[in-house]
C-alpha cells in the first residue's frame, strides 16, 4: 500500500498531481484537510512496511508522527517549502525541502520532474501567490497571455478552496478537488470541462466582494490590518483576500484577523512581497503558529494576547 498526504490548497494538490502523472500510484490512499490542517501525518496509525509521499507540509510539525512512521519500518520520500528544522536521519527518509520564500512545493516537483509537467507547476505557483515566479515559467514556456490567465485563475480558486476551519466551510474537499484533476494530463482541457470551476468561480466572487467592503482596522505607514467575523464566507475568503491586498501594497505587511466561534482568533500574515521575510517567525513566537517566511499564520490566538501579537507585527515589519 502507498500513501499519499497533501496540503489541501493549490500548491498541494498540483505538486501531488505533477508527481503523480510521472510516478502513477493508482491504488494510492490519500490523505489531506484544510489548508491549516498541517499536522496530517498524525493520521497514518498503525502503518508498517509501506511506503508514503508527503506534499507541501511541514516537516518541523509533523516531527514525532514522522518519527514514528519512520521507526514502523515505512519508507518516505518529503516535498515541501515550509521551516523544516532538524531533519531526521533516516535511510528511509528522502527530503527534498527548501524553505526560500521564492519556491513553493509545486515549483520543488518540477525542478525533480525537469519540468515534464511544468503548466501544472505554474497553476501551484500562482495559488501560493508567486506571481513572478509564475509568470516566469509561463513565459519560458512560451504560453499567451490568455493561456496565463487561465492558469492564475485555476490556481487562485484551488488556493481559494483550501481555506476554512473545518471541511464543512469549503465548497469541496480538497480530495475531490484532487481527484477531478487527476485524470487530466493538460490544465487546460480542465479549465475548459470541469464543472467544479464553475461553482468555485461563484464563490470566490460572493466572498470577495464581502471581504473588499471591509476597512482596515488599523494601519502603519504601508501595513495593513483587518478584522473579519466569525462567518464561512471569511473563513473561506482569507488567503485570497491577504494575497491580493499584499500585491496592491507590495513594501507593506499585512495581518487579517478572522474571529473563531470558541472567541479566539485566527490570524493570517503576509509579509511585504518586496521583502518576504519572518512571517513563520513571528507567528511562531504564539502557540498554534507556523507558516513559512513570506506567509504565515496562528490557528487560535487568546483574544487577550492580540494586542502582543500587533505589537510582534510592527515591530517585526517596521513601516
Amino acid at each position: 500500500m502507498h500513501i499519499d498526504i497533501f496540503n489541501g490548497d493549490a500548491d498541494g494538490i498540483f505538486s501531488l498531481h505533477q508527481y503523480r502523472l510521472q510516478y502513477p500510484q493508482p491504488s494510492a490512499e490519500l490523505i489531506t484537510g484544510v489548508k491549516r490542517d498541517i499536522q496530517l501525518l498524525s493520521r497514518v496509525e498503525d502503518v508498517e512496511g509501506k511506503s508514503l509521499s508527503v506534499f507541501d507540509i511541514s516537516l518541523d510539525s509533523n516531527r514525532h508522527p514522522l518519527e514514528r512512521i519512520l521507526a514502523n519500518n515505512n519508507t518516505v520520500v518529503y516535498f515541501d517549502h515550509h521551516f523544516a528544522g532538524e531533519i531526521p536521519e533516516s535511510p528511509a527518509l528522502q527530503t527534498y525541502i527548501e524553505p526560500s520564500p521564492d519556491t513553493c512545493t509545486s515549483l520543488i516537483i518540477n525542478d525533480k520532474l525537469a519540468g515534464r509537467h511544468h503548466l501544472w507547476a505554474v497553476c501551484g505557483a500562482f495559488g501560493d501567490n508567486l506571481h513572478q515566479a509564475a509568470n516566469n515559467l509561463a513565459k519560458n514556456a512560451g504560453l499567451l497571455v490568455e493561456q496565463t490567465g487561465k492558469l492564475q485563475e485555476l490556481g487562485e480558486l484551488f488556493n481559494y478552496n483550501g481555506y476554512g476551519t473545518t471541511i464543512s466551510d469549503l465548497h469541496f474537499h480538497p480530495r475531490k478537488l484532487y481527484e477531478a484533476v487527476q485524470p487530466y494530463l493538460n490544465p487546460f482541457d480542465f479549465f475548459e470541462n470541469s464543472s467544479q470551476l464553475k461553482a468555485l468561480r461563484a464563490g470566490y466572487s460572493e466572498d470577495l466582494g464581502q471581504a473588499m467592503e471591509q476597512k482596515p482596522l488599523k494601519s502603519g505607514g504601508n501595513n495593513r490590518i483587518y478584522r473579519f467575523p466569525d462567518t464561512p464566507w471569511a473563513r473561506r475568503v482569507t488567503g485570497v483576500f491577504s494575497n491580493l491586498r499584499a500585491r496592491e501594497q507590495m513594501d507593506g505587511a499585512h495581518v487579517v484577523i478572522t474571529e473563531n466561534s470558541d472567541s479566539s482568533l485566527r490570524i493570517s500574515v503576509r509579509a511585504p512581497l518586496n521583502d518576504r521575510r519572518d512571517a513563520d517567525m513571528l507567528c511562531k513566537l504564539f502557540p498554534s503558529g507556523g507558516g513559512r517566511a513570506a506567509a504565515a499564520g496562528i490557528n487560535s490566538l487568546p483574544a487577550d494576547q492580540l494586542e502582543l501579537f500587533l505589537e510582534k507585527f510592527m515591530a517585526c515589519y517596521p513601516s
